[in-house]
C-alpha cells in the first residue's frame, strides 16, 4: 500500500491523499494520527482512514511523520463520523475538530503529566554499597537522614547481598522531601553524587477513583421493579425503549440497575445527560457505586484531562460507564451495550454552533445501533418525535406514573398577574401569593427555586423620552444589561457597550431598563429577604470548572434558601428540600414564533415544577402568566402531557411539521445584504425546482444581522418516507453551482437538518 486517505480538520469536503514514505508501505495505518503538509509552510494533525494502492492523477506529497504507535480511531467511531456528515451535510473534517479534544489535533498539543521519581543508582544496589553511601555521606547529617529514609521507604534497606528481600517500591520525590523533612536541594546533591537519580513517570490526570460497590443499589420499588422488568422485555422486542416517568418517579435508580446487568455481561455502557449540571449530581450517585468503573466526559474538564480520557478508552483497561454530555458520543467504545439518554427531550442535545450541527440523541441512537447495543431514553416530557415513535411501535414504551415512595406530585397555582396588575396588587414581576410563600419556606428552613428563561438584569434600556435603545454594532439585537459589570452586552457576538448616563440621541437622562432577568430577580430577593442566602445559576454564573458543583452543592446541602436560575434549573435537579418553584414568566416562551415553542415551553414548565416536593410534604408551584386561560396553562396544571400531543399532533399533521415531516433549514451568510439576498433567491429558485410545493423563502430570521454576517434563511419541508440521500445530493449539487459564481467568493452557506 502505497497511498494513504487521510481526514483533515478542515471545513472541506471528502478525504486527502498522501503517498506513504518506503518505510511505511505495507502497513496499515488506520486510526493513526498523522502529521501532513498541506500548501507552501502549513502542516496539520491528519487521520488516516484508508491505505490502498490507488494512484491518484495528481502528483501526491509524502507524510512528515506517523505520530501514533496505536490507531486513535476505531473503526466504529470512523462509521458514526462518515454518518454524521453525510446526514447533518457537515465535511468529514469538521466532525473531525468537533470529536477529537485539542490536544490530540496537535503534535504538540497535549503533554502528559509527569511526576518525578527517586531511584538508586545501578553501582549502590548491594548491601555493600549503601554500607559505604551511608559512611561517606556522615550520620546526623541532612543527606544521610534523606538517604537512610529512601532506603526504609523504597524497601532497599531489605537487601541481603544484592537481593532485596521486600519488593522494592517507587518514590516520588515529593513524597521522600515530605518524610524525611528536607528540602529538594538536599536530595538534588544526593543525585550530583551519584547515590540517587531522578526520573520521571507519567501518572495521568484522572485519579485511581473508588471501589466499586454494586451491593449499594437500592431495591427497587414495586413500581420501579415493574418498570425495570419491562424494559428487559421490551428490549427483546425492540433495540430501543422509552421510559416515560413523571418527575421524582425514580428513574435513575432504575437506570443504575440497568447498567450493573450491563457490566455482568461485560459490556460497556454510554450514559448521556443534555447538561453539564445534571452530572454532578449523577456522578455522585453513580460513583457511589461503580466507582472507578465509571468515568466522566464533558467540555468543562480541560482538554488535557479529556485527551487522557480518550486514550483510556482506547486502553486494555477502559472506563465501562462513560458519564457526559453530547460529546461523549464520540469518544472510543470497544464493547458497547447499552446507551442511556436521560431527559431525552432537552433541547441542550442539538449543537448549535460550530458545526457538525447533530444532534446527539439521534447521534446516540445511530450509535447503539452501529454497536448492536440496546438504547433507552428516558424522560417525564417525551419530544414530539420519540413519543410518535412509541406510538407507532418503532419504540418500546414504558410508563411510570407514580412518584417514589408515593409522594404526591406538586400542587400547580395558576397566578394571573393581568388581573393582580389591574386591581393594583402587583407592580413589580413577583405576586403577592409568591412572595407570601416564599417567606413561609425560607422560614421554616425549606428551599425555593425561582426559574426566569432569560439571563442579565434587564431585556433592554430605553430612553423614557424619545426612546432609544442601545443595540449591537455587529448584531441586529438590542443589547441586555448586566449590572454586576455595569455593561451592555450582546448575547449572540459577546460585544459590550458602556452603560451611558444620558441618552445619546435626545441627551436626557430618563433611561430605564425594560424586562427583567436573573440577576434582577437576584437583587429582588435580596431585597425582599436579607436574611435569605441567594445563588444564580445561569450561563453568567457557570462559567468557571467548579462552578455547576459550587452552586448545586451549596443548595443541596442547605447552605442555600433560594435557587434563582434560566432554563438550567429544569433539568432533572434532584433536591430534598425544594418547597416552593416559581415560574415567572410563562408568556415569555409561549410567545416565541416558532412552531414548537408550546412544545418547548410545556416542558420546561413541567420539568421545572417537578422540582418541588420530592421528599417529604407536597410541594407549591407558582405559575405567573398574563393568559390564564390558555389550554396549555390547565395542561401544564394537570399534567397532562398526552392531551398537549394529542393536540399538537393534530397541528403538526395539518401544517407540515414534524414528526411527519423532517425539516432542513438552509443558511446563507454574507457581509453584504445585496449579496446573501441575490444568493438566496437564485438557490431558492434551484430548489424550488427540484423540490415544488416543499421550499419556503428566503426570508429574513427574527434576528438578520449576527457578527456583521447578514442572513438569509431558506427552509425545506420533506415528508416522511422521501429519498434523504437524494435530497442531500441535490443540496450539494445546488450549492456547488451557486458556489461557480466568482461574486459569491466570500458566501457561507451551510445546513441544519431538524432543526430545533
Amino acid at each position: 500500500m502505497n497511498y494513504v486517505d487521510v481526514i483533515l480538520p478542515l471545513p472541506i469536503e471528502g478525504l486527502f491523499t498522501y503517498s506513504l514514505p518506503e518505510a511505511l508501505r505495507g502497513q496499515d495505518l488506520f486510526g493513526r494520527r498523522l502529521l501532513v503538509p498541506l500548501g507552501k509552510s502549513k502542516t496539520y494533525t491528519a487521520l488516516a482512514v484508508r491505505c490502498h494502492d490507488e494512484k491518484p492523477e495528481f502528483d501526491c506529497r509524502d507524510i512528515y511523520s506517523v505520530l501514533d504507535p496505536e490507531p486513535m480511531l476505531l473503526p466504529l467511531q470512523y462509521k458514526l463520523w462518515q454518518w454524521i456528515a453525510d446526514y447533518y451535510l457537515s465535511p468529514i473534517g469538521e466532525v473531525y475538530k468537533a470529536a477529537l479534544p485539542s490536544g490530540l489535533k496537535d503534535e504538540e498539543g497535549y503533554k502528559p503529566k509527569m511526576e518525578s521519581y527517586i531511584g538508586l543508582c545501578e553501582e549502590y544496589r548491594n548491601s555493600e554499597a549503601i554500607h559505604r553511601a551511608l559512611d561517606q555521606l556522615k550520620s546526623g547529617t541532612r543527606a544521610w537522614e534523606a538517604f537512610t529514609c529512601f532506603l526504609s521507604l523504597s524497601h532497599w534497606d531489605s537487601l541481603e547481598g544484592d537481593k532485596p528481600q521486600e519488593e522494592i517500591v517507587q518514590i516520588t520525590r515529593e513524597e521522600l522531601s515530605n518524610e524525611s523533612r528536607v528540602r529538594q536541594p538536599i536530595i538534588k546533591s544526593l543525585c550530583d553524587r551519584g547515590i540517587l537519580y531522578i526520573y520521571k513517570v507519567e501518572v495521568g490526570r484522572l485519579g485511581q477513583g473508588e471501589t466499586p460497590h454494586p451491593e449499594r443499589l437500592q431495591q427497587l420499588s414495586a413500581a420501579q421493579a415493574d418498570a425495570y422488568n419491562n424494559i428487559l422485555a421490551g428490549f427483546l422486542r425492540r433495540p430501543v425503549v422509552l421510559l416515560h416517568g413523571v418527575t421524582s418517579s425514580g428513574k435513575t435508580e432504575i437506570y443504575m440497575h440497568l447498567i450493573q446487568q450491563s457490566l455482568e455481561r461485560g459490556e460497556q455502557v454510554l450514559y448521556l445527560l443534555p447538561e453539564i449540571a445534571l452530572t454532578v449530581q449523577i456522578t455522585n450517585r453513580l460513583r457511589r457505586v461503580f466507582g472507578s468503573r465509571l468515568g466522566v466526559y464533558h467540555s468543562k474538564y480541560n482538554d488535557a484531562e479529556r485527551v487522557e480520557i480518550w486514550k483510556k478508552q482506547l486502553s486494555t483497561a477502559p472506563y465501562d460507564i462513560i458519564l457526559g454530555a453530547r460529546s461523549a458520543v464520540f469518544l472510543p467504545y470497544q464493547r458497547l451495550g447499552l446507551v442511556i439518554i436521560d431527559e431525552e427531550h432537552e433541547t441542550s442535545f442539538k449543537q448549535q454552533d460550530p458545526a457538525p450541527r447533530y444532534h446527539a440523541r439521534s447521534t446516540a441512537l445511530v450509535l447503539a445501533r452501529m454497536a448492536g447495543a440496546k438504547a433507552l431514553l428516558g424522560t417525564a416530557t417525551p419530544s414530539m418525535e420519540t413519543y410518535r415513535n412509541a406510538e407507532t411501535a418503532k419504540y418500546h414504551l414504558v410508563e411510570l406514573t407514580t412518584r417514589f415512595q408515593g409522594i404526591q406530585l406538586p400542587h400547580i397555582e395558576i397566578v394571573d398577574v393581568k388581573d393582580l396588575r389591574r386591581r393594583k396588587m402587583m407592580t413589580g414581576f413577583l405576586s403577592p401569593q409568591l412572595i407570601a410563600a416564599m417567606r413561609e419556606a425560607i422560614e421554616s428552613g425549606q428551599q425555593v427555586i425561582l426559574f426566569q428563561n432569560r439571563r442579565g438584569f434587564s431585556q433592554m434600556i430605553e430612553c423614557n423620552t424619545c426612546g432609544w435603545v442601545p443595540h449591537c454594532q455587529n448584531c441586529d439585537v438590542a443589547l441586555t444589561f448586566h449590572r454586576a459589570l455595569n455593561m451592555l452586552t450582546c448575547h449572540y457576538c459577546g460585544y459590550t457597550y458602556t452603560l451611558p448616563t444620558t441618552c445619546p440621541a435626545c441627551e436626557e437622562t430618563n433611561l430605564h431598563g425594560r424586562g427583567y432577568g436573573t440577576e434582577k430577580v437576584e437583587d429582588e430577593i435580596i431585597r425582599l429577604f436579607p436574611t435569605a442566602r441567594v445563588a444564580r445559576m445561569d450561563l453568567d454564573s457557570t462559567r468557571t470548572h467548579n462552578a455547576y458543583d459550587r452552586i448545586i452543592g451549596d443548595f443541596a446541602s442547605g447552605k442555600t434558601n433560594v435557587l434563582i436560575g434560566t432554563q438550567m434549573v429544569t433539568k432533572g435537579l434532584d433536591f430534598d428540600r425544594v418547597a416552593v418553584v416559581g415560574i415567572l414568566d410563562a408568556d415569555s416562551m409561549l410567545n416565541r414564533p416558532d412552531f414548537r415553542a408550546h412544545e418547548h415551553a410545556i416542558t420546561m414548565m413541567m420539568q421545572v415544577s417537578g422540582r418541588a416536593g420530592r421528599k417529604g410534604q407536597r410541594g407549591r408551584v407558582f405559575l405567573q402568566t398574563r393568559n390564564a386561560d390558555l389550554p396549555i396553562i390547565k395542561m401544564v396544571q394537570q399534567g397532562d402531557f398526552p392531551t398537549f400531543y394529542r393536540q399538537q399532533l393534530q397541528e403538526r399533521a395539518e401544517f407540515r411539521y414534524p414528526p411527519f415531516y423532517h425539516i432542513v433549514e438552509v443558511n446563507l451568510r454574507h457581509n453584504r445584504d445585496n449579496i446573501v439576498e441575490n444568493a438566496a433567491q437564485e438557490l431558492a429558485g434551484q430548489l424550488r425546482a427540484w423540490f415544488p410545493g416543499r421550499v419556503l423563502g428566503p426570508d429574513k430570521p427574527t434576528i438578520a444581522r449576527v457578527k456583521n454576517q447578514n442572513i438569509r434563511k431558506i427552509v425545506l419541508k420533506l415528508e416522511n418516507g422521501i429519498d434523504m440521500v437524494k435530497v442531500r445530493y441535490f443540496l450539494r449539487e445546488a450549492q456547488k453551482r451557486l458556489m461557480t459564481n466568482p461574486g459569491y467568493g466570500a458566501l457561507q452557506v451551510f445546513y441544519d437538518m431538524d432543526p430545533l
